[in-house]
């Protein structure tokens, strides 16, 4: 996630914004009909009061702390924070970002829970993976950084939660997403190359197994190499859709894999990389969408997926603009759900100085059924969405966004959220950020993290297990995951 932030989109709400309607808990999926007749009436998107109740400072289970807050009832536990043991005895890592439940099967206590998470470090110690892609040493004696842990959650939740490093020698993996077949996709958000020095190129997509030591560590060169955020995969044909965060450069991709097996390695074998363009519309630029605008795509081919990159962008962007591909502001995170593609962008909308692609963000939806592109949720201010990023959807159809702009104030206090979203469009704050202790409260629970407020610091790989009782999500700095749990019936997750 790129931390690339406009200082007008973290300014204090403005006082009595919240509405009085209340959410309702219909799921998301289904028809788009409810949003287009708000875009028809002349509404936007707008924060409403969820149906889940007002949050409150909520304690965690394993250390006492109030992390987090919450509607009443539900509950949470904190768990692999940056700096814990994993089992081969190395500290977790830095920069928990994108994470993914790829896997439930029994354990030790009963059915197991296997999520795997990534870090979005560049440089620093590398993971002590079986998986190695990168394991070059700069001349300042770091390392490739970013990578991937495995965490094994039993279902009786407060059992130890082992972790593994399952990936390593690779930068900056952001976001990724799940496969049909029970992996998950890693992506590197840069395209550094440290190949005159004795290393390798970066930019890369690598598929991650249960097992650690099933993971290879060998990048999906036909996926591209740029600025990867989040994959989504089809299971009905294995077609992968991948964004790029790259300001105002930023495509929308699909791969084609020779082998639709779904299976681990399939799609190593080879693939077309193809880039999305606006029918009839070349080099369109969606970088400030409203609520309602839709899109009828097409693909052009991406000849040369490794190009490295281009004045005009990364390789493959160039490449598609120059077929008339289109452009997004920051493509980040993307999920799939009967049929449909829930895409972030960041950034989307104008900031003050009426700047295109400087916004508070936007969310799409890619219907794949017709290959149609529409803007279901359009940020206007801070307070509606400050610059959501990661984005799930619930076992129920409910549709969550982690925020990454920097915290805003709300009737709750000031921190990131987690919001959810309406049929209509709006969006409703499930979570809050509450993160703030000292030295002396770090040390009592045992924790190898500084103290600090961190409550300006973004949610990120928020996701559900198949069941739909937990949702995991992490707080990038200090670097926490957490299982919450609850009364979801009470509203739309």
């Amino acid at each position: 996630m790129n931390r690339e932030h406009d200082a007008s989109r973290r300014s204090l709400l403005k006082g009595g914004a919240i509405t009085a309607a209340v959410v309702a808990s219909t799921p998301f999926l289904g028809t788009l009909e409810a949003f287009a007749a708000r875009n028809a009436q002349g509404r936007g998107a707008g924060l409403v009061r969820s149906s889940y109740g007002p949050l409150r400072p909520t304690k965690d289970l394993s250390t006492g702390l109030e992390l987090l807050q919450l509607p009443d009832g539900f509950q949470y536990k904190s768990f692999s924070w940056t700096g814990d043991l994993m089992e081969n005895g190395q500290p977790v890592p830095t920069s928990h970002d994108g994470m993914g439940v790829i896997e439930v099967r029994r354990g030790q206590h009963g059915p197991e829970i296997v999520l795997v998470r990534n870090h979005e470090a560049s440089t620093g110690p590398l993971i002590d993976a079986t998986g190695i892609y990168d394991d070059v040493t700069l001349s300042n004696g770091l390392r490739p950084a970013g990578g991937t842990t495995n965490l094994y959650v039993s279902r009786d939740i407060m059992q130890p939660v082992r972790t593994l490093p399952s990936l390593g020698g690779t930068r900056t993996n952001c976001a990724g997403g799940v496969t049909p077949w029970g992996t998950w996709l890693s992506c590197e958000e840069t395209t550094a190359d440290y190949s005159t020095v004795g290393g390798r190129a970066h930019g890369y997509v690598f598929e991650v197994t249960a097992d650690p030591a099933l993971t290879t560590g060998e990048p999906i060169i036909q996926m591209g190499r740029f600025a990867h955020e989040a994959v989504a995969v089809d299971p009905r044909n294995s077609y992968v859709y991948l964004t790029e965060d790259a300001r105002n450069r930023a495509g929308y991709y699909r791969y084609i894999p020779t082998d639709a097996s779904q299976q681990l390695g399939s799609l190593a074998v080879g693939g077309i990389l193809q880039a999305a363009r606006v029918r009839n519309v070349a080099l369109a630029d969606l970088l400030a969408p409203k609520q309602g605008d839709s899109y009828q795509l097409e693909w052009v081919e991406v000849p040369n997926p490794n190009l490295e990159p281009q004045p005009e962008g990364s390789g493959p962007f160039a490449q598609a603009r120059r077929a008339g591909g289109l452009s997004m502001s920051r493509g980040e995170g993307i999920w799939y759900s009967e049929g449909k593609l829930y895409i972030v962008d960041t950034s989307a909308g104008t900031d003050s100085q009426g700047r295109a692609g400087y916004g508070n963000g936007a969310v799409w939806v890619h219907d794949l059924a017709n290959d149609r592109l529409t803007c279901i949720f359009a940020s206007t201010d801070a307070e509606i969405a400050n610059n959501p990023d990661n984005i799930t959807v619930s076992p129920r159809g409910g549709v969550l966004l982690c925020e990454d702009g920097g915290g805003v104030q709300d009737a709750f206090g000031f921190g990131e959220r987690l919001l959810g979203l309406t049929t209509a469009g709006e969006a409703y704050i499930f979570a809050k950020n509450n993160v703030v202790f000292d030295d002396v409260q770090a040390a009592a629970a045992g924790k190898n993290v500084s103290g600090g407020d961190y409550r300006s610091r973004e949610f990120c790989g928020a996701c559900f297990d198949p069941t739909g009782h937990f949702l995991f999500v992490n707080i990038q700095t200090p670097g926490i995951t957490f299982a919450i749990w609850g009364p979801w019936a009470r509203g739309s997750l």
